[in-house]
């Protein structure tokens, strides 16, 4: 497949898989991903880490050797079989709906949006800095009750925190953000801001989220939008904001070596959600990508794998969306042989998988997703020895009547 056009595909991939505004966002990214990144410079030692300091003078980089042996953090966790649950439905109604699927199934888990998309905390918290850097919500009512409940029920449980995307604290403080040259906050086209991650105060204080999710009871931390924004090279010298000499792709995994240092004494997994594409293409400089630098500093990755988002072709097949067990079949095919490099480094794979219906590819090239479509794509993750998933649906409605052990 011509290399430009997988990568622009690549690109599509990152858009709208954990965002209702799918649409909105296609046509910057095409034109963003018509000219292909390149894949970054790297030292002689490409583990290594240069050590800096935030504005009190405190390393937040993690030496080299800060996980010289990886070890699992939750080596009794169960395998894990997930779903995403919006804060509105983890305070609201339908969680009663949502427990009980996975009360009557195989399910045992929830992915709970801890920090969203727009940048919000999504219930109290009476930590002081969280509440002025952030803007909480009480999204979630009462989070403590929430976990007393998702125990209760067997769940285990997972928090969601976007990272980099985040309008919330780029609106609060601008110089965290990338300004334009009129002094005002950028805004992608769907009217979203990112934080700079060359800033690590952003690190700081979405590891602080992290570690008090950790502290209210999940078990592992997933972070999703590790990356800057789409198109950001394109941009990348308008734009106002801190910066280093240090290629993207090396900032984004030293946040992550960072995450997992910081968490590793909470006795939390780390893991990071990765469009799918990144598993069968270069490093994406432009918006600092790299599928195994990222893979190696976490304890669990989640390439976002779904069918509707892979273009005519790919893994030979003409319509990827009607034909999900060979696409999810050649994406692991993929990542394995991407990851494999890793040897006792390599992370556990759980992939997020399709259960929605994307009717925006048009009449002919997409199927009304069910049971036998997510059947099919968890067959297929089994055959390639991928034994854990996570199921996606922005409005948490789940196909019922799944065999999930299929």
């Amino acid at each position: 497949m011509n290399i430009t056009w997988a990568l622009m595909m690549m690109a599509l991939g990152s858009v709208g898989v954990h965002n209702n505004q799918h649409d909105a966002d296609v046509a910057i990214v095409l034109r963003s991903a018509m000219n292909p990144p390149i894949v970054a410079q790297h030292s002689s030692n490409p583990d290594a880490v240069t050590p800096s300091q935030n504005a009190t003078g405190e390393n937040l980089s993690p030496s080299p050797t800060a996980t010289a042996v990886h070890k699992d953090p939750q080596p009794d966790a169960p395998k894990v079989k997930g779903i995403y649950v919006t804060a509105y439905s983890a305070g609201g109604s339908r969680m009663e709906q949502l427990l009980a699927l996975l009360d009557k199934t195989e399910l045992n888990s929830m992915v709970i949006d801890i920090k969203d998309d727009t940048g919000y905390i999504t219930y109290k918290t009476d930590n002081v800095e969280l509440q002025q850097l952030g803007h909480p919500q009480s999204f979630i009512g009462d989070i403590h009750k929430l976990m007393e409940r998702l125990k209760k029920h067997d769940v285990y449980p997972i928090a969601r925190i976007v990272v980099f995307k985040d309008s919330i604290l780029a609106k609060k403080k601008p110089g965290l953000s990338f300004v334009n040259a009129d002094g005002s906050v950028w805004t992608n086209k769907g009217g979203d801001s990112f934080v700079n991650p060359y800033n690590e105060e952003v690190w700081k204080y979405n590891v602080d989220i992290a570690k008090e999710a950790a502290k209210l009871g999940f078990k592992e931390i997933q972070f999703d939008y590790v990356r800057f924004p789409e198109g950001f090279e394109k941009r990348a010298d308008s734009l106002k904001y801190t910066k280093s000499n240090r290629p993207r792709v090396e900032i984004i995994a030293d946040f992550v070596k960072y995450a997992q240092a910081e968490l590793e004494p909470l006795g939390v997994r780390v893991s990071v959600d990765i469009f799918g594409y990144a598993a069968s293409v270069p490093a994406a400089e432009g918006i600092g990508q790299d599928f195994v630098k990222i893979s190696k500093n976490v304890d669990v990755i989640s390439p976002m794998i779904y069918p509707s988002h892979y273009s005519t072709g790919w893994f030979d097949v003409k319509d990827p969306d009607k034909n999900p067990y060979a696409t999810i079949k050649g994406s692991m095919v993929d990542t394995h042989k991407k990851l494999d490099s890793l040897g006792s480094y390599k992370p556990i794979i759980r992939p997020w998988i399709q259960d929605f219906t994307a009717s925006w590819l048009g009449s002919g090239h997409y199927v009304k997703y069910g049971k036998q479509q997510v059947e099919d794509q968890i067959r297929a993750l089994k055959e390639e020895n991928v034994e854990e998933f996570l199921l996606w649906n922005a409005n948490n409605r789940y196909t019922s009547g799944v065999d999930y052990e299929k």
